[in-house]
């Protein structure tokens, strides 16, 4: 019996049975796989035109605007009263505000962000990494308006404890928890730059009788900068597009100045509080919403584009 079901299997009906099944196979995967493909076309379609649409959208509602207000007033000027009786639209009381933080964000963000980089891939064991780094990205999962109220509720007072010229609404505080907001972003994304260095480097730097700190500071950084500064630069756009810290801590009083202990107003926090339903739809004081918008884009889109450049322009590849 046995010899007899060896024969029909090895039969010519047999192999006819095991070649249509293997075409079937063949024909399901590749139904599947077409099927996939297709998926991802959309996909990649879809997030195209919803950027073009973005795009399209603040160029017609900012034409619109600057059809009303002259481009020269709104790049030239520093007072920013288009919601007031006498009104003015110089951006640069908005702008002013918005690198006030957002840099103020970065001296926080950078020298925490990068030390605590160089100590998860140099210097932390595997259980110490595997532990850390999940917890350090935890801030990043809390929600903006957590940060807001806690800079608000708990970062204001001490810093008012400290000096009695602080207001209640300040730059300050909105930079250090904007700082502590995106301190994960940049420690996550250099520390994997600089575990992306090839191992053979460290090795090298040890033979030569250079000390951990020395491979870590003069090797390991060199070699992964193009890495670490496209982690500052994204780091940077998240804070200039950072939106409820600001418009609960920093106040909504919009003024040129550089003074991080008043009230001052950003770019996003404008945004936030025309869309409020304070401004009819259709007015121009609801259409300064959108050249603030189309400003803020092609601030964040230079310095994205930036962080393309030098990437291209200085990355280590490494055989």
């Amino acid at each position: 019996m046995r010899v007899d079901t060896a024969e029909r299997e090895e039969g010519p009906g047999g192999m006819s049975w095991a070649l249509g099944s293997q075409s079937g196979h063949r024909w399901r995967q590749r139904v599947i796989e077409s099927a996939i493909r297709a998926g991802l076309f959309v996909c990649a379609i879809l997030s195209i035109f919803t950027t073009i649409g973005i795009v399209s959208v603040l160029l017609f509602e900012a034409i619109l605007f600057f059809q009303e207000v002259s481009i020269l007033e709104f790049l030239g000027s520093t007072r920013w009263t288009p919601l007031f009786a006498s009104k003015q639209f110089g951006i640069w009381a908005l702008v002013s505000a918005t690198l006030l933080t957002s840099i103020g964000a970065m001296f926080i963000a950078l020298p925490l962000g990068l030390l605590s980089a160089i100590y998860l891939a140099e210097y932390a064991p595997d259980y110490v990494r595997k532990v850390v780094k999940p917890v350090l990205e935890v801030l990043a999962g809390i929600p903006t308006v957590v940060y807001g109220y806690f800079a608000l509720l708990f970062v204001t007072p001490i810093l008012r404890g400290i000096s009695d010229d602080i207001s209640i609404f300040n730059g300050l505080s909105a930079s250090i928890v904007m700082g502590i907001m995106i301190l994960p972003m940049v420690s996550s994304l250099s520390e994997d730059a600089m575990q992306a260095v090839p191992r053979s480097l460290r090795e090298a730097a040890y033979a030569l009788g250079a000390t951990r700190l020395e491979v870590a500071t003069r090797v390991v950084v060199p070699a992964a900068l193009s890495g670490i500064v496209a982690a500052f630069i994204l780091s940077m756009s998240r804070a200039i597009g950072e939106t409820m810290i600001v418009t609960i801590a920093a106040g909504q009083n919009p003024r040129f100045t550089f003074n991080p202990f008043v009230p001052i107003e950003t770019m996003t926090a404008y945004i936030v509080q025309v869309s409020m339903g304070d401004a009819p739809t259709g007015s121009l004081e609801f259409k300064t919403i959108f050249a603030v918008g189309l400003s803020l884009f092609v601030i964040t889109l230079a310095m994205n584009l930036a962080s393309q450049y030098f990437v291209r322009r200085f990355r280590e590849e490494y055989e």
